[in-house]
C-alpha cells in the first residue's frame, strides 16, 4: 500500500508540475495579450528577427509548445507565411532552454516550495482580482508555485520509491557506452514527451534522474534523453495541425524535420559532442559544484548548432515541406494575399494592396456563402461535417481578416495621406466591417442547417424550391458585389445591387406570410417553419449586408434614408 501510495504521489506530483506549467504560461501569454501576438507577427520579416522573437516569447511563456501552437495557428489564418514561421520555431526550441537553466540552478539545491508557498499569499489576491491583467498576473504566480512545489514533491516521492535503484536495476542489462543504447534513451525521450506534451516535464525528470547518480545512467545517457525529448515535442504542433490547413501543416512539418534533423547530425559526432560541453562547462564556466549545469549546456548546445546549421536553409525546407504536402485548392482560400504584418510599402502603395486584399475577402465570402449551399444539399454524415467545419473555418478567418486589414489600413492613414487616398481608407473600413458580418451571416445559415439535421426536421420540396429561389437571389447579390469592390470606384452605378435587395427583402416577406398559412393548415410542423423562417430572414439580413458594401464602395452611408443614386 505505502508503495502504490508513493507511486501515485510521483504521478501526482508530476501532474503538479505540469498543471503548473500550463497555468504559468497561459497566465503570462494572457498578461501580455495582444503586444505578444503582434511581436511574433510583426517580427517576423527577417529569418534572423523571426529567430530572437521565437527566443524571445518562448523564454517569456516558457512553453516551446505554447509558442509553436501560436505560429501554427498564425499560419493557418494566413497572418504568418510559412517562411516566417520557421525561423520563429527554430528560436522557440532555443528558448524553451531556459526552463532546464532555471531547474538547474535552483531545482534540487534549494528548497523552492518552501519560498512557492508563501508566494501564494501575493498571487491570491491578484487572482481574484476583477481587473483581467492583474488576475492573469495571479494566474502566473500560481502557476510558478505549483511548477516548483510539483518539482520539490516529484524529487521527494522518487526517493520515496527508491526510483534510482529502480532504473539502475532496468538499466543493469543495457550496455553502456553503446551506440544502440543512446539510440534506445532518444527513442524514450521522444515517446515520454509525445505522450506528456511537455518536454519541460520530461526535461525536469531527466535532471532529476541525473542528479541522482544512477549507476548506467551518465552524462551521455541524459544528453540522449534530452535529443529525445526535442523529437517528441513536435507532437504538440502537430496536433493542433491536424484541423488547420496546408500552411499550417506544413509548419508543423518543418518543426518535426528541423528538429529529427538536427538529432541525426549531432549523434554523428555525439561523444565528442558531449566531451565538448563537459569541457567548455568545467574548464571555461569553472563549474565543478553542479553537474546538472552541463545537461542545461548541452540541451542549449544542441539547439541553437542545429539553428545555425539550418537558418541559411530555410527556404529549401520550405520547398521540402511544400512538395511533401502540396497545397490543396481549398486551403489557397485560407490566407492573407497581399497585406502582411511587417513593414508597411509607400503610403499609395499600401493603399493598393489593402484594396486587393478587400476584394479577396469579399470574394471569400461569396465561396463561403457556396459552402452553405453545399451544406444544405449534403446528406452524408461525414461530407456534413467537412463541409460544416469549412465554414466555422471560414467565419474564424473572415473575423481575423477583418481585424488585420482595420489594423493595417490604421498604420497606413499614420502617414501622410491626400484627402483621396484617406477617403479610400474610411470605404475600406466600412467595408471589411459589413463583409465580416457577411461571414457571420454565413455561420448562422450553416447552423440553421446543422440544427435541422439535428432535430431530424425535413425541409418539404416547396420550401425547398422558396430556399433555392432565395439563395439565387442572395448569389447575384453577392457576385454584383464582388464586381463593385473590383472596380473599386465611387462612380459606381448601384442600380442592379438595389432592384435584387429589393426582390430578397419582398420575397422574405411574401414567405413568411406563406408559411404562417401552411403552419396553419398543418402542412408542416411548426418547429420546422421556424426553421425554415430563420433561414429566409437571415439571408435577407445577408442582402443587407451586401448592399452596405456596395452602398461603402459608392462612399454612401448605410444609414441614408433613401438608397438612391
Amino acid at each position: 500500500m505505502e508503495t502504490l501510495i508513493n507511486l501515485l504521489s510521483l504521478v501526482g506530483s508530476l501532474g503538479l508540475f505540469l498543471y503548473g506549467m500550463k497555468i504559468m504560461s497561459e497566465g503570462l501569454e494572457k498578461f501580455a495579450g495582444d503586444k505578444l501576438r503582434n511581436i511574433l507577427s510583426a517580427m517576423t520579416k527577417n529569418r534572423f528577427m523571426g529567430v530572437l522573437t521565437g527566443i524571445l516569447v518562448t523564454a517569456l511563456i516558457q512553453s516551446s509548445s505554447a509558442t509553436t501552437v501560436m505560429v501554427v495557428s498564425f499560419v493557418n489564418a494566413g497572418l504568418m507565411t510559412l517562411k516566417q514561421s520557421i525561423g520563429v520555431i527554430m528560436g522557440a526550441n532555443i528558448g524553451t532552454t531556459v526552463t532546464a537553466w532555471l531547474i538547474s540552478a535552483v531545482g534540487f539545491k534549494v528548497n523552492i516550495s518552501a519560498f512557492a508557498i508563501p508566494l501564494l499569499a501575493f498571487g491570491l489576491p491578484l487572482l481574484f482580482s476583477k481587473e483581467g491583467k492583474r488576475k492573469n498576473l495571479g494566474e502566473f504566480i500560481f502557476g510558478f508555485s505549483f511548477l516548483f512545489m510539483g518539482l520539490s514533491l516529484l524529487q521527494e516521492a522518487a526517493t520515496a520509491i527508491h526510483i534510482d535503484v529502480i532504473v539502475a536495476n532496468m538499466l543493469a542489462n543495457v550496455p553502456t557506452g553503446s551506440f544502440l543504447t543512446i539510440l534506445l534513451f532518444i527513442f524514450v525521450g521522444a515517446l515520454v514527451t509525445m505522450l506528456v506534451q511537455a518536454s519541460a516535464a520530461t526535461m525536469a525528470v531527466t535532471l532529476m534522474l541525473y542528479s541522482m547518480n544512477i549507476p548506467g545512467f551518465g552524462f551521455e545517457e541524459a544528453c540522449a534523453l534530452a535529443m529525445g525529448q526535442n523529437i517528441g515535442t513536435t507532437i504538440t504542433a502537430v496536433l493542433a495541425s491536424l484541423t488547420a490547413n496546408t500552411q499550417a501543416r506544413r509548419a508543423a512539418l518543418a518543426h518535426m524535420f528541423f528538429n529529427v534533423f538536427g538529432v541525426v547530425v549531432v549523434l554523428l559526432f555525439f561523444h565528442p559532442a558531449c566531451d565538448a560541453v563537459s569541457w567548455f562547462v568545467t574548464d571555461v564556466m569553472h563549474n565543478t559544484d553542479n553537474d546538472l549545469f552541463k545537461l542545461s549546456a548541452f540541451h542549449s548546445a544542441f539547439n541553437i548548432f542545429n539553428t545555425v546549421l539550418l537558418i541559411g536553409f530555410v527556404s529549401q525546407i520550405e520547398k521540402l515541406v511544400c512538395r511533401i504536402l502540396p497545397m490543396k485548392e481549398e486551403d489557397m482560400e485560407y490566407r492573407l494575399h497581399y497585406i502582411s504584418a511587417g513593414i508597411l510599402s509607400t503610403a499609395e502603395l499600401s493603399i493598393l494592396e489593402a484594396e486587393k486584399e478587400v476584394n479577396n475577402f469579399a470574394e471569400r465570402c461569396r465561396r463561403m456563402f457556396h459552402i452553405v449551399r453545399t451544406l444544405l444539399q449534403t446528406k452524408d454524415e461525414k461530407e456534413f461535417n467537412k463541409q460544416f467545419s469549412r465554414v466555422e473555418k471560414y467565419e474564424a478567418i473572415t473575423d481575423r481578416m477583418e481585424i488585420e486589414i482595420a489594423n493595417y489600413l490604421n498604420r497606413v492613414s499614420e502617414g501622410r495621406l491626400s484627402n483621396e487616398s484617406k477617403a479610400q481608407i474610411q470605404k475600406m473600413l466600412k467595408q471589411i466591417s459589413e463583409l465580416e458580418s457577411i461571414g457571420d451571416s454565413c455561420y448562422k445559415l450553416a447552423r440553421t442547417i446543422y440544427r435541422k439535421r439535428q432535430q431530424e426536421e425535413e425541409f418539404s420540396d416547396e420550401q425547398m424550391r422558396h430556399i433555392y429561389d432565395m439563395m439565387g437571389l442572395v448569389d447575384q447579390a453577392l457576385t454584383e458585389m464582388v464586381k463593385k469592390v473590383e472596380l473599386n470606384s465611387m462612380n459606381i452605378r448601384i442600380t442592379e445591387s438595389l432592384n435584387i435587395e429589393n426582390e430578397i427583402n419582398n420575397y422574405r416577406a411574401q414567405l413568411k406570410d406563406q408559411n404562417l398559412q401552411d403552419v396553419n393548415a398543418g402542412l408542416y410542423s411548426y418547429q420546422t417553419g421556424v426553421l425554415y423562417i430563420d433561414f429566409v430572414s437571415e439571408c435577407e439580413k445577408l442582402g443587407d449586408y451586401i448592399i452596405n458594401v456596395v452602398q461603402a464602395g459608392k462612399g454612401l452611408n448605410n444609414s441614408d434614408p433613401e438608397r438612391k443614386e
